[in-house]
């Protein structure tokens, strides 16, 4: 067999010393092996969503205590599961004074860092023939936005400032154009390929989106969305309170979940605001690719508010209470949609806790990417690769290719 590994670890990334974390933490991230040509094509899970084992982390813990801790296990994107406990929680608290919820602006914020540190460290990484100069740094000079996560203490006018100065650096030294008549412009996924192509040389993500164009605009896997919310508020609560009813039973579910009897996917190409708009999309590997780099321009893009709050319209966010001390809390962030369901005793703290993240819906044994990588020839490791990278992993993953006589005996 041959190995590729796609992705660093996700754990040591760069905003993170793993040595920094509890123990107990930096050994539950995890690993996916990607087996190409052959009928069980995606083996591997997160270990701290094993049973009740985060249930057993977090009993007997506090706000605070469950929101640092969930910070700790779940590195990437840990704001997002920072807001989705808060939100949560205080969904299910039985005390009428609840804890303040940062404005959604921190979580386009965030979720544009996200995006952006991903573009930066693990775009170039999961290219096959991955070049030296792709995992340059150079593209970035003068980027308003660090790599590293800040916390949320600043008032909610500087994050709308620090959103305005990453459109204006992504106009000025990025696109050579407003971003906003970008976004106007190369929405097509066709002259979207062009404009890679010509940027290709001076852009790093560019460059990345360029190589596996050739390859990810004619790979697609079947598209079945995670459509658990919706513009009906009356259906979204039907659909919420089935979720939490299978997180809270089934066993592994989790793990491996699905969706009124079926598999599903999420991320950034399957937001709600997409249907909200009747957006239809191609579902190519193309597709679920770009949609990172146009979600970062279209949450660079976004205008400040004036008076409600609607930040809410590119990434939804909220919690359900399901029953005395229970609920459920989703955020849709970087790789797609986030929930969590809590149960608390009688006295305020953690009885059982599950979340449910987008790698586990999308990396399912049985979705759209196994059944796409199941119908790879054996040793097509460069479009297992893009297919990888298309639906993004938040932990480590490797792909595995195999001689025709090893497919034929699996």
């Amino acid at each position: 067999m041959v190995f590729c590994s796609v992705a660093a670890p996700k754990v040591a990334g760069l905003s993170v010393n793993p040595n920094a974390l509890p123990q107990s933490s930096s050994s539950l991230s995890g690993h996916y092996r990607l087996r190409v040509g052959v009928p069980d094509s995606i083996a591997g899970q997160r270990p701290v969503l094993a049973g009740d084992r985060l249930g057993r982390l977090l009993r007997g813990q506090g706000a605070d205590a469950v929101e640092r801790t969930l910070g700790n296990v779940f590195t990437l994107c840990a704001h997002a599961h920072r807001r989705t406990a808060r939100l949560a929680l205080n969904a299910a608290s039985v005390d009428s004074i609840a804890s303040p919820v940062e404005s959604s602006v921190f979580l386009r914020l965030e979720t544009a860092r996200d995006h952006l540190r991903s573009m930066a460290l693990d775009w170039p990484q999961r290219q096959v023939d991955s070049n030296p100069n792709d995992a340059n740094l150079e593209w970035l000079k003068d980027c308003p936005l660090s790599l590293v996560a800040v916390p949320a203490t600043m008032p909610e006018s500087d994050a709308w400032t620090n959103l305005a100065q990453l459109r204006d650096w992504l106009s000025e030294r990025v696109l050579g154009l407003a971003v906003r008549e970008w976004l106007e412009r190369h929405r097509d996924p066709d002259t979207l390929a062009r404009w890679c192509h010509t940027q290709a040389l001076p852009l790093a993500p560019a460059r990345c989106l360029h190589a596996w164009h050739a390859k990810a605009h004619t790979l697609k896997p079947r598209l079945r969305r995670l459509d658990v919310l919706d513009v009906d508020a009356v259906l979204q609560s039907r659909h919420l309170r089935q979720l939490g009813q299978a997180m809270a039973t089934e066993s592994g579910f989790v793990q491996h979940p699905g969706w009124l009897g079926q598999c599903a996917e999420t991320g950034p190409w399957a937001r709600l605001r997409h249907r909200r708009d009747g957006t239809e999309i191609d579902a190519s590997a193309w597709t679920r690719l770009s949609a990172r780099w146009l979600e970062l321009m279209e949450l660079a893009a976004a205008d400040t508010p004036s008076g409600v709050d609607q930040t809410d319209a590119l990434l939804s966010s909220g919690a359900l209470a399901l029953g005395e001390g229970q609920a459920i809390a989703w955020c849709e962030m970087a790789r797609g949609l986030l929930l969590h369901w809590v149960q608390l005793d009688p006295r305020g703290a953690v009885q059982d806790y599950r979340v449910l993240a987008p790698t586990e819906w999308n990396f399912h044994p049985e979705g759209a990417l196994a059944q796409a990588l199941s119908q790879l020839h054996p040793s097509d490791s460069a479009s297992a690769s893009v297919l990888a990278a298309a639906y993004d992993p938040c932990v480590e993953c490797s792909v595995l290719t195999s001689t025709l006589e090893e497919t034929q005996n699996a």
